[in-house]
């Protein structure tokens, strides 16, 4: 990966986890900021999600990670903070600090609003429904959000079904036409 490369991809991450924060992955980890116990989106797939095609934010994410990173010196400058140069400048801001510039790109009446919200939507899709994999696929590999959410695996042929009544009690015969796959005759 080349470091034009590696500077949107950790960009990325760090936008993901601000949306949906986790655990580092790894002690030196400068993108995950290790908010939260637990994984977050990025450990959910959220670069999966972004880089796929049928999001329609693909090609514009070189932009957004440089745009990003361009917030991040202003604010940077506009808060008297050091950033490690080492560093992508959004990557280099504190958790916190990632937040408060995230939430002022997302607050109603900035120009580029729409943009940012549409990534974090992703960043949250990626947790909360692993829109990026077929459900039965990201519950046997074991997804992060959906186990959150108690999602369970499918019964054997491939079906979920309910055996307990979510209000206790049936709410409505099953249709006499029903096939045995749930669909109307």
């Amino acid at each position: 990966m080349d470091s034009e490369e590696q500077v949107k991809v950790s960009t990325l991450e760090a936008y993901a986890d601000t949306i949906v924060p986790g655990e580092k992955r790894f002690p030196d980890d400068h993108a995950i900021a290790g908010a939260s116990p637990g994984p977050g989106a990025v450990a959910a797939g959220a670069l999966e999600l972004l880089h796929t095609e049928a999001t329609g934010v693909t090609v514009g994410l070189p932009y957004l990670a440089q745009s990003l990173n361009d917030h991040a010196k202003v604010y940077a400058k506009e808060h008297d903070l050091i950033l490690d140069e080492a560093l992508p400048s959004f990557v280099a801001l504190s958790f916190a600090d990632r937040t408060a510039l995230v939430r002022s790109l997302t607050a109603p009446g900035h120009p580029e609003k729409d943009g940012w919200v549409s990534l974090a939507l992703f960043c949250n899709m990626s947790f909360d429904s692993a829109a990026h994999k077929h459900t039965a696929e990201a519950i046997a590999e074991g997804h992060p959000g959906l186990l959150a959410m108690g999602y369970t695996a499918p019964d054997e042929d491939g079906l979920w079904r309910f055996p307990k009544f979510s209000y206790r009690r049936e709410l409505a015969r099953l249709h006499p036409d029903t096939t045995p796959s749930g669909s109307p005759a």
